[in-house]
């Protein structure tokens, strides 16, 4: 069986297939022309974010105030890094390029 993580993952990125494709392409275009597609790649990863966050409070959010809170946090960094093996820049949305 997959590790819940993975099965979340699974589950936004296919509810959302049509969100996270077109961000796919956008995230590929900002890797090789950060400043060009940076206000872009803001706005439409500010979406992306509120779809991971969603589902994040969905894998971890009733444990942050149990005993769990640990493995809660360890958790959350496994789903992102998830996401990071598919869109490396994740952590670059909302950034501004000078």
């Amino acid at each position: 069986m997959a590790a819940k993580f993975k099965e979340t993952f699974e589950e936004m990125v296919s509810k959302y297939e049509k969100e996270f494709d077109a961000f796919q392409e956008l995230h590929d275009k900002y890797e090789s022309d950060p400043k060009r597609w940076q206000a872009e790649f803001n706005l439409e990863g500010g979406k992306i974010m509120e779809i991971v966050r969603v589902y994040e409070n969905k894998l971890c959010g009733h444990m942050e105030n149990t005993q769990n809170a640990t493995y809660s946090a360890g958790l959350a960094e496994k789903f992102r890094n998830e996401i990071k093996r598919y869109l490396p820049k994740l952590d670059m949305i909302g950034v501004t390029v000078g």
